[in-house]
């Protein structure tokens, strides 16, 4: 996107670099990186970046209206609505496809967002392993809010810990060591002390709950929770657990489990602004535009893009009995504009990271992960046996 960067970058990458750095990812935390990272950042220019942090705002501007918890009640399916949910969430992803405007312009184009937090302890790390490996251009910076790389550790520490020693604070997920996503778990804990457990090792005494470490049993005052209800339900529909997340308990989640349905999919069709395509509940559309090729089918409640269809027909609309579940969205165009070694063009999506103190009036960016694609979505099934793809993070001009 900056082309002297890009160039500065590409000619001091090798391929030797790159496995030298993928090597210390092993060797520090062995067996659990489980994802493909990218060869490169996405160095991203002012321009871009002021028209990321307008589009964050017209959608934060949303989800601070009155009426926002009224118009999402029906996100929250009955039976996994979990009680004691506070004002707002913890933590704030918004996803925008980079693409370019009728002017020939980059602009951000919003594809998804999440009440949920994501890769807040493995960015932190992958952002200073670009830097010590590769070009490292001044006036650059992965952070936002006059944060650094130090200043990021206090700030999501007052998020998760919010003063409760760190023994009283877990990430939850179901079966942490055997997920993906473990590697960000085990920096959490480095950084943060939160230990990862799963679902399955809380007991419940009353509205208390509890886990075992080191022989100890220990309250959980704080859940930084990571678990998804969907990937609960749909990989494990049978499991018995003395503590049920619908309980009600004395303990806090960080981020309220309601908040994932709440600013989803579902918060689409809400949203106005230049940067975000028109979107509309399928249940609503008394009739389907002319153009269905240039829309995108969407399941209300998914994750990592299940069930989201590219091409569909009037039929397969028609066939979709629960259409209060579905919406569709006008397409965007990725522009490839991230060139590699050779040549090749390759696409780019970036999420913007924010967290969210109790008492904050509005949330805070502090920092983004970015996604690299050569394949027609940006997803692992998309992106099989290719270079160049992958997690990364994106280095904004300052």
């Amino acid at each position: 996107m900056i082309p002297s960067i890009r160039q500065k970058f590409n000619d001091s990458f090798s391929q030797e670099k790159y496995d030298a750095m993928i090597a210390e990812f092993h060797h520090e935390f062995p067996n659990q990186l489980d994802f493909r990272v990218a060869e490169t950042p996405v160095f991203v220019p002012k321009e871009l970046k002021i028209k990321l942090l307008h589009a964050c705002n017209d959608i934060i501007d949303v989800l601070l209206k009155p009426d926002f918890k009224e118009k999402t009640n029906r996100a929250i399916p009955a039976n996994q609505n979990v009680p004691n949910e506070d004002k707002h969430p913890s933590f704030l992803a918004i996803d925008f496809a980079v693409c370019k405007d009728e002017n020939g312009d980059l602009t951000p184009q919003l594809i998804e967002l999440q009440g949920f937090p994501s890769l807040f302890g493995y960015q932190w790390y992958l952002g200073q392993k670009y830097r010590k490996f590769f070009y490292d251009p001044k006036n650059f910076t992965q952070y936002f809010n006059r944060l650094s790389f130090a200043s990021y550790i206090d700030e999501m520490k007052k998020v998760l810990l919010a003063g409760e020693n760190a023994e009283n604070v877990i990430l939850l997920e179901i079966y942490p060591e055997k997920q993906k996503t473990r590697l960000d778990f085990e920096i959490s804990r480095q950084l943060w002390g939160i230990e990862p457990v799963c679902l399955t090792k809380i007991k419940k005494v009353g509205k208390k709950i509890f886990y075992e470490k080191g022989g100890r049993t220990i309250e959980i005052k704080r859940i930084y929770n990571r678990l998804i209800f969907d990937d609960l339900l749909q990989n494990f529909p049978n499991l018995e657990t003395n503590f049920k997340m619908t309980d009600e308990i004395e303990a806090k989640w960080i981020t309220h489990p309601n908040w994932f349905f709440r600013i989803s999919k579902f918060t689409l069709p809400l949203l106005k602004s230049n940067f975000v395509p028109q979107s509309f509940f399928l249940s609503d559309l008394k009739e389907y535009p002319a153009d269905l090729e240039n829309y995108v089918l969407k399941p209300l409640f998914s994750f990592a893009g299940s069930g989201v269809k590219l091409h569909f027909t009037k039929d397969d609309l028609d066939a979709i009995s629960d259409k209060e579940n579905y919406l569709i969205q006008r397409k965007v165009k990725y522009e490839p504009i991230i060139e590699d070694k050779v040549g090749n063009l390759i696409k780019t999506e970036i999420r913007m990271l924010f967290i969210w103190e109790d008492d904050a009036l509005r949330p805070k960016l502090v920092t983004n992960l970015a996604r690299l694609s050569r394949g027609e979505m940006i997803g692992v099934n998309f992106n099989k046996n290719f270079d160049w793809v992958g997690g990364s993070c994106a280095f904004f001009e300052d």
